[in-house]
């Protein structure tokens, strides 16, 4: 490719919103441009990239037994109903309406629509088990896009779906899936962790999630110091120590309380003691059924929402209670109590168990409730592990500590058993010629985000570092002719050469300055810059510089094509 040809200019000017590395470099290099929030073309060099991300995927799950098709891009919304994800969904499902009044989503994820496919076929048990993926565009309505690729509210997604007769025949076919997952990150040059994750409104059981560690993602998770345990802060498992064990029970007392003590630090200040040693309670509203949710909880202690929601079984559906809300059920912001509220439902975290007498509030603005003890002076209907790992905290065995991490989630592998086959009346036939919902598995790999997470995980203060499975081109030729007509056929010469045996060559033939010209390349990013100039010429070498390297060299022609064609 002609540098002088290419659609997509870099950039020497780069907005301030600009402010993560694979953002910025990748718009600074012709990669993408925005067209509005969270929506963006893939220019020339960018598809390059994400095709070849594409074809590292694809050759993996076609090596796994898995099976390419595709589904159309508008989804009837019946089918949505049919699971009530309208409802779980959220802001996140993009509807419309065709001139004929149909509703329809735009596709998000795919599962329903699949479904629908499969069962529209009469399959035996002797026809399972089945994978098959497709790649489309997605659309979600994030609330925020952000960083880039990294976040956005179009893109395009290799998602995977397989058939089972029974778990037993699942679980093998995702112990495959796994593998075809970390030989994949392993191919793109990231080192990926598989960490237990929540399936969120996808549904299902478990799941795990494949994230790449880096400062610019959004996915929090724990590991331990032997990283035998890796798990998504919204499912991560800790000890919950005893706090003071060895203090006796004291009788429950209701004692006055001063005036300006209104808040938890003012609690605090008033009786001089750890955060651990006082209630804390935190209210939500299920904004499906309305009903009020009190999570109760150590002090020391945040509520993990997402835990709630699956103990709960109102995924997607909580949100923080108002003062309205709050109202209904006669109280205030500072005066929700641990029992005692009507029209409401308490749940405990398993840490009311860790201290012996709470300081536990009262619902009267003048009164406060001490020497508090869960299973004696209150308790709830449901006590589950509904808090927040923390970093240092100990592994449920209390053998190691948990270290907090920050990553990209980039690509993700779903438990659904029969979520979806038994809302959507999907069956096969078994031997005994009875009617059986199928076993599913959901398997995800967003192609832009993975794109963005390579930048992240492969750059300098120049620019982009492609590795070679992924990089645009693997070369970027430089000439230098300064108007010599006899240096300017030898690089084109070079250049055909190079075209001719396979190698894939971005050639920059631009009438600019040769600092402008390696600028570009830096901010581009090929494996090799290559650069021939009446200087090289005259020594009978060609000037070799790996990308990821600092070094220099000159290096003989032949050399140099060996080493390109291994």
């Amino acid at each position: 490719m002609r540098q002088s040809r290419l659609f997509g200019k870099t950039s020497k000017t780069i907005s301030k919103d600009l402010k993560v590395a694979s953002h910025k470099y990748l718009h600074q290099g012709g990669f993408i441009r925005e067209s509005v929030a969270g929506r963006y073309y893939f220019l020339p060099l960018g598809i390059r990239v994400r095709d070849k991300i594409a074809k590292i995927i694809e050759d993996e799950m076609n090596k796994a037994g898995a099976q390419k098709m595709i589904t159309p891009t508008l989804h009837p919304l019946e089918l949505w109903k049919e699971t009530n994800r309208t409802d779980t969904a959220g802001f996140e499902l993009m509807t419309l309406e065709d001139r004929r009044g149909s509703a329809f989503a735009l596709g998000g994820t795919a599962e329903e629509m699949i479904v629908d496919l499969v069962r529209g076929y009469n399959i035996s048990y002797k026809d399972l088990p089945f994978n098959i993926y497709q790649f489309s565009s997605k659309f979600r309505d994030e609330l925020r896009a952000r960083g880039g690729l990294l976040r956005v509210r179009e893109f395009v997604m290799k998602d995977g779906y397989s058939f089972h007769s029974n778990e037993e025949c699942f679980k093998k076919e995702y112990r495959v899936m796994w593998d075809t997952y970390t030989r994949i990150f392993e191919q793109l040059g990231m080192k990926s962790y598989a960490v237990e994750a929540d399936n969120g409104y996808i549904g299902g059981d478990y799941c795990h999630e494949f994230v790449v560690e880096c400062d610019a993602g959004e996915s929090v998770f724990f590991v331990s110091e032997d990283e035998k345990y890796v798990a998504h802060e919204d499912v991560a498992k800790f000890k919950r120590e005893e706090m003071n064990s060895e203090d006796e029970i004291k009788d429950f007392e209701v004692v006055e309380q001063p005036e300006w003590v209104k808040t938890m630090e003012d609690v605090k200040k008033h009786y001089d003691l750890p955060t651990w040693r006082f209630l804390k309670n935190v209210v939500y509203r299920n904004r499906v059924s309305e009903e009020i949710i009190i999570a109760t909880i150590r002090g020391d202690l945040e509520i993990n929402k997402t835990k709630l929601e699956q103990v709960l079984d109102m995924v997607g559906t909580l949100e923080d209670a108002t003062e309205k809300d709050l109202a209904s059920i006669e109280t205030k912001t500072g005066y929700v109590h641990a029992w005692g509220h009507e029209k409401c439902r308490y749940i405990g975290d398993l840490s009311l168990w860790t201290v012996k007498n709470f300081i536990g509030g009262q619902k009267e603005e003048k009164t406060d409730s001490i020497n508090v003890n869960y299973g004696r002076d209150f308790e709830h209907e449901i006590t589950a592990d509904i808090a927040m790992a923390k970093n240092d905290f100990l592994t449920e065995d209390g053998k190691q500590k948990l270290k907090r991490k920050k990553g990209v989630e980039v690509g993700n592998i779903f438990q659904l058993g029969k979520h979806y086959s038994s809302k959507m009346n999907a069956t096969f036939v078994d031997a005994k010629g009875e009617q059986q919902q199928y076993y599913m598995g959901c398997y995800g790999i967003g192609l832009g985000r993975n794109m963005a997470t390579i930048v992240e995980k492969n750059h300098d203060d120049k620019g982009i570092i492609w590795p070679e499975k992924v990089a645009p081109f693997k070369v970027h030729l430089i000439g230098i002719a300064n108007k010599d007509e006899s240096v300017q056929k030898e690089i084109d010469e070079f250049y055909k050469e190079l075209q001719e045996k396979g190698v894939e060559v971005l050639y920059d033939d631009r009438d600019i300055n040769p600092g402008g010209k390696f600028a570009d390349a830096d901010i581009i990013g090929c494996p090799y810059r290559i650069v021939i100039s009446q200087k090289t010429i005259k020594d009978g070498k060609i000037e070799l510089k790996r990308r990821k390297e600092d070094d220099v060299k000159m290096i003989l022609k032949e050399e140099l094509l060996t080493e390109l064609l291994k």
